[in-house]
């Protein structure tokens, strides 16, 4: 009897705690069943971001949102109700999970104080908190219903978008806090617009505020800091048949974000582990010029100046007395009509001289121009505004192409480095005039300078020979004999004066032309910029290398010249350009069949090869990408741009650096994290080349897809069997056993342990099939995007945990 009443004293407790257990909260979603309560919070699987309840400092309000977990000062990200506050003592509150399917915040009295207020019923819903920041409402087969990432507040994670969609209306903006202790809505918002090409503006209620400046498919021409390794953590995808315009993060580190201020300011933050604090790495410039129309119409911003406004050659100020005074706003007008306007408005205009262009450097672009599209370089772009009357401006960004005005010219601004030109119609007499007023002011000054600019002169050549004997001597010590001299005439005369005809692109380093020798053969002059990212090593190191190398995968270099400040490489001329230009372009990419693919494919690695194993000293390259294979009149590849390449002598392996050269998205994970590098590196870049190049995709295109990137993507395929789904559907499946081999091969490549990725020697008998395959492990990635209609047990995804305080509190930022 004792034993019996013993065994059921043990069943009420037993039951009393597991009531009291499942009254805590603790649980791995949110459900209709499981609502999350003031003392409980939501947990990201890798303990990343967590999502509860929260107050702010010296505040009485509480508010539902999502903030970095174990970071002090944390930030917070996201806010649900941030127009309407529950009452802080409010402890009777709930996020739970409606009859319709919908989250939604209720209040003590169970009012609503906010919704996702998704149409359509579904039977069963859950909520899950992911470790991109992401906070996700699934249907019952797991699909997608609602996104935060598509509610954003002042905040923008990597892989989550802000920008417009011009079918639907949908607009998605970062907009400001009222103040740091107050998220109601503030008067700034930061977005991206629609036009072609696309700018990011703040605005300040609907008045523009900040302009970017306009994209130039690697970085915002308006913000000289945005260099080349920021730009390249950056997108803007604007997809004109779906109409969508959207800019992101494009960053393997989640512990980093944007956010716009409650003052309008735009920062982007990163956490730094070995300080333990957010350090900003990049922040828009805070000066009056940076502000929209500062200097009006026609007026020129330049911070350096005293004043910082003035008007555009052949343009007075509108207003003398404002100007005067320091209030620009009003801006300049014309001093004369220009002449195309007279010839339209009087039928005497045969003694009428055309208009003339005045040519401004270094110019953050105005805003509101127009892209042409059917004109293919300067002289067209000239050509064509020169013939249309309305037309005002022009500028031809080699990225971009040729960009017309047509209205007042507003947000100009000079600056001291970068820019662009920008050519400016004036009427013909004002452009004398100018000119004649140039002429007076340079021969009153000549007399008085003459000596010491001859003196000047004469220095500057004595060091530049000097600088370009030493190199000549330098690179004769390094067994370079083989390579031409060439002298700068000689390229001159090559390529037109390198005429804008001649250009074939332009990357970091600088520009790329087509030149004719006088022996009739075409070469590729690379021509690196004075502000060239590629300094004097690097370019001593792409000659000293290269010539070494002799391969038929890999460019030949047939000289150099060094002449003054002059830094060129002369190369043999591809004349299908680079992959890229096929590869990504939806016209092209069809000529790419897959025995092209496939030859190019083995054409790289076998190059990579000779690099790593069979070339008179061991070179890692750095920087394999799609745009670094060019292509002969065959379609053979020729891996080139040695600039960023290591070489090395004996058996050494890893090698660690302080400076990270490359291009993200092709960079290894131990040398993107750690700047260790080996020969794996190379193997790494490889395999994503491998799989762009069976898939016709670039790896950083599939986020709007629920995929961080392609190497996702591509597991995702492989591990659910549908590897083949992968390929370009510009191909027609012909072998769709060595595809299947390929894709194997590049999921074994980008492996995030550089021990377990194979050797180039390996992956060339892979690719031939003369090795087995051993199977890949699945790439692990910093934070994993949410992939859509996949099942995910419960337990996997999230972690419920409950606070021993009242409410969760967090700083203000």
């Amino acid at each position: 009897m004792r034993l019996m009443i013993s065994w059921c004293s043990c069943l009420v407790i037993f039951c009393l705690l597991q009531a009291s257990h499942k009254a805590s909260g603790v649980a791995y979603n949110i459900t209709p069943s499981e609502p999350l309560f003031p003392n409980q919070t939501l947990v990201s699987s890798g303990n990343i971001f967590e999502l509860g309840f929260f107050t702010l400092n010296g505040s009485e309000n509480q508010y539902v949102g999502i903030w970095y977990k174990n970071l002090r000062p944390s930030k917070i990200v996201w806010v649900a109700n941030r127009e309407r506050p529950l009452v802080y003592t409010d402890r009777s509150a709930k996020l739970t999970i409606g009859s319709d399917g919908n989250l939604k915040l209720m209040d003590g009295q169970e009012s609503i104080v906010w919704s996702t207020n998704v149409s359509g019923r579904s039977n069963y819903t859950l909520a899950v908190l992911f470790d991109s920041g992401n906070f996700v409402l699934k249907d019952g087969n797991y699909g997608e219903i609602w996104r935060s990432f598509d509610d954003p507040t002042d905040t923008l994670l990597p892989t989550m978008k802000i920008g417009v969609n011009v079918r639907t209306g949908v607009k998605k903006s970062l907009i400001s806090w009222r103040s740091d202790s107050d998220p109601f809505p503030g008067s700034f918002s930061t977005g991206v617009t629609s036009e072609t090409p696309p700018q990011a503006f703040t605005w300040n209620g609907s008045t523009p505020y900040r302009r970017s400046g306009q994209w130039d498919k690697a970085k915002f021409m308006g913000l000289p800091t945005m260099d080349q390794s920021y730009g390249s953590g950056c997108t803007v995808e604007q997809d004109a048949q779906q109409g969508t315009t959207y800019f992101s993060i494009n960053r393997y580190d989640v512990f980093v974000y944007m956010f716009i201020s409650p003052g309008g300011s735009l920062t982007i933050m990163r956490w730094d582990d070995g300080a333990k604090a957010w350090l900003t790495e990049w922040a828009a410039a805070n000066d009056t010029c940076a502000i929209y129309g500062t200097c009006g119409p026609f007026g020129v911003c330049n911070s350096l100046n005293s004043p910082i406004c003035r008007c555009i050659d052949g343009f007075v100020p509108k207003s003398n007395e404002e100007w005067n005074s320091g209030n620009w706003t009003r801006g300049c007008v014309r001093e004369m009509e220009l002449n195309c306007k007279k010839n339209t408005s009087t039928s005497t205009s045969t003694n009428i001289k055309e208009d003339a262009f005045w040519q401004m450097s270094q110019m953050k672009l105005p805003d509101s121009g127009d892209y042409v599209s059917d004109v293919e370089d300067e002289e067209g772009c000239e050509s064509w505004c020169r013939s249309n009357c309305s037309c005002l401006a022009y500028s031809y960004v080699s990225n971009i192409g040729c960009m017309v005005w047509n209205k007042d010219l507003i947000d100009l601004q000079e600056f001291p480095r970068a820019g662009e030109d920008l050519s400016v119609r004036v009427a013909h007499v004002k452009a004398g005039g100018l000119r004649h007023k140039a002429v007076i002011i340079s021969l009153s000054t000549i007399a008085g300078i003459m000596f010491f600019a001859v003196y000047v002169f004469v220095l500057c050549k004595w060091r530049a020979n000097k600088t370009g004997n030493a190199w000549q001597e330098q690179l004769k010590q390094d067994d370079s004999r083989e390579l031409t001299l060439y002298s700068f005439d000689s390229i001159l005369l090559a390529t037109n004066k390198f005429s804008t005809t001649s250009k074939l692109g332009q990357g970091g380093f600088g520009s790329v032309y087509k030149g004719k020798l006088k022996d009739g053969k075409e070469v590729a002059v690379k021509r690196l910029s004075s502000t060239s990212a590629q300094g004097v090593e690097e370019f001593k190191n792409e000659i000293i290398l290269i010539s070494k190398l002799q391969h038929r995968n890999l460019v030949k270099l047939m000289g150099y010249c060094t002449e003054g400040e002059e830094k060129i490489l002369v190369y043999e001329y591809l004349s299908n350009k680079s992959l890229d230009t096929f590869l990504f372009d939806s016209g092209k990419k069809a000529e790419l069949d897959w025995g092209k693919r496939f030859q190019i494919i083995q054409g790289i690695a076998r190059g990579l090869l000779y690099l790593h194993r069979d070339s008179c000293r061991r070179v890692i390259h750095r920087d394999l990408k799609v745009s670094n294979i060019l292509l002969d009149e065959k379609m053979n590849p020729k891996i080139s741009d040695f600039g960023l390449a290591r070489m090395f002598e004996g058996t050494q392996v890893l090698v660690n650096t302080r400076k990270i050269v490359g291009t993200l998205g092709y960079m290894s994970p131990e040398y993107a994290m750690g700047g260790i590098f080996s020969e794996r590196s190379d193997v790494y870049s490889f395999g994503v080349l491998l799989l762009e190049i069976v898939s016709g995709k670039k790896n950083t295109s599939l986020y709007d897809q629920g995929y961080m990137n392609l190497l996702s993507y591509a597991w995702q395929l492989w591990s659910d069997g549908k590897a083949l789904d992968l390929m370009d559907v510009a191909m027609a499946v012909s072998s769709p056993l060595e595809i299947t081999r390929c894709i194997h091969v590049g999921l074994l490549c980008v492996q995030d342990h550089a021990t377990d990725r194979p050797n180039m020697s390996n992956v060339v008998l892979m690719l031939s099939g003369e090795s087995d395959l051993p199977q890949p492990r699945q790439p692990m990635f910093t934070f994993q995007a949410e992939r859509p209609n996949r099942s995910i047990p419960p337990q996997q995804e999230s972690i419920r945990s409950v606070n021993t305080i009242t409410n969760t509190l967090v700083e203000g930022r």
